[in-house]
């Protein structure tokens, strides 16, 4: 993982809401997957956008 990459994760990790953190603590394993399903997916989504608007792309 690139010093980009890293970043962006911590970024997303620290504008996660409070219910994601607090059930990606949940003794439930089915609310801990939906936390962390969505934590996945806004990885995923914050990496699409860097990729777009990242250099060389025409949104720079």
């Amino acid at each position: 993982m690139n010093g980009a990459i890293n970043q962006l994760v911590l970024s997303v990790l620290a504008r996660a809401p409070q219910w994601v953190k607090q059930e990606m603590l949940a003794a439930d394993p089915i609310v801990r997957a939906c936390a962390e399903e969505t934590l996945a997916a806004m990885i995923s989504s914050a990496l699409d956008v860097s990729e777009t608007e990242g250099p060389g792309s025409e949104a720079a």
